[in-house]
């Protein structure tokens, strides 16, 4: 078999393809990719210094998706098999993992940074990590094997955010930064009951988001926290909900200005989810969480038994994903990564390995 990896081997390189020879051990498989996206995580890596765990050369990677191809001893159920690879793997066996706490097991594998991830023809990885998917229901909603790689984690990811917050209906969620993970947080609240409210600097972005998910968009170019409070009580006020208590807002940005905003959002027993990822720091006054007992969370990935509910999201046609994503050759990842890093592509872009489908 020839496969072929193309391995980061230093911040900035030009990725290289490397030839090598996929074994998958005990309880492994091995995945013909068939799309992998490219992620801001993954930009952290290759531009911002961000440290991957397994050392350089490395494949980035870990929004992937494909055929089970070989399966080591153990996981022979899954051969023939096409998967969603889970972008966080924990091990199953640690005392994290038996008390239903898989996102901090200190045992967990994540492909392109633990391990090498889907920027290749194919890819070894635990079998506890492997959602199944359904293509024939993927195309009845305009989707096929490679665009549901971003399931793997610009969906899940806002998932399980959705999920440990409690919204539903009746609830305000507010999602800050709706280009990517965001726009699909603002869906995933919306279709737990939640009047989703959406904010972002692009008119772009806000004006790409499904009428059925969002009720209000706003522009806060320019705009106070005090004012863009002030817009949603009037909005909140208007419609039945809480006006000044008990907000819920999605920090999905990934920027220093987009977490300070959504800090400023925080009311009386208010929660704060903290999605994006950003290496810039922030000022913030941690007494308002004392004062409006409020709550912020945290989110690393998804747990894998959350996976078939939000491909549930998608194959109903209650997450969108088709519009969001562009089909680009593996073989032209380093100008893509540069595109995406200029901010030149308007969707996220999945590399896939041989012809782009059209």
């Amino acid at each position: 078999m020839r496969a072929i990896r193309w391995l980061m081997t230093g911040p900035g390189a030009p990725f290289a393809p490397v030839e090598f020879e996929p074994v998958a051990g005990v309880e492994e498989v091995l995945v013909e990719v068939a799309g992998c996206g490219v992620c801001h995580t993954d930009l952290g890596f290759y531009y911002d210094g961000v440290r991957t765990n397994h050392p350089l050369p490395l494949c980035l990677g870990h929004e992937i998706s494909g055929r089970v191809v070989a399966c080591g001893p153990g996981a022979q159920e899954w051969l023939g098999r096409s998967v969603i690879v889970a972008a966080v793997i924990p091990c199953g066996e640690c005392d994290a993992c038996r008390r239903g706490r898989e996102t901090i097991c200190p045992r967990q594998k994540m492909p392109g940074n633990d391990l090498h991830g889907g920027f290749a023809t194919h890819v070894v990885v635990p079998a506890r990590g492997l959602c199944p998917v359904d293509t024939a229901r993927l195309e009845a909603v305009g989707l096929d094997l490679a665009g549901a790689c971003v399931i793997a984690d610009a969906v899940t990811t806002p998932y399980q955010a959705v999920t440990q917050t409690g919204i539903g209906v009746g609830d305000l969620a507010i999602v800050n930064g709706v280009g990517g993970v965001g726009g699909y947080c603002a869906q995933i609240a919306a279709a737990f009951g939640a009047t989703v409210v959406a904010i972002d600097v692009n008119d772009e972005k806000l004006a790409a988001l499904p009428d059925a998910a969002v009720a209000l968009r706003i522009n806060a170019r320019g705009a106070a926290p005090q004012e863009l409070k002030a817009s949603i009580r009037s909005f909140a006020k208007a419609h039945g909900l809480r006006e000044k208590s008990e907000w819920t807002i999605f920090e999905c940005s990934g920027t220093r200005a987009g977490q300070e905003t959504a800090f400023g959002l925080l009311n009386h027993g208010a929660t704060l989810a903290v999605v994006g990822f950003t290496m810039d720091k922030v000022e913030l006054r941690l007494s308002n969480l004392m004062a409006f007992h409020a709550r912020a969370l945290g989110n690393w990935g998804c747990a894998p038994a959350l996976y078939p509910q939000a491909v549930e999201l998608v194959l109903t046609g209650r997450v969108s994903v088709r519009p969001f994503i562009e089909h680009r050759p593996l073989d032209d990842i380093n100008a893509v990564f540069a595109a995406v890093h200029r901010g030149e592509l308007k969707r996220r872009a999945v590399l896939v390995p041989g012809q782009v489908p059209p």
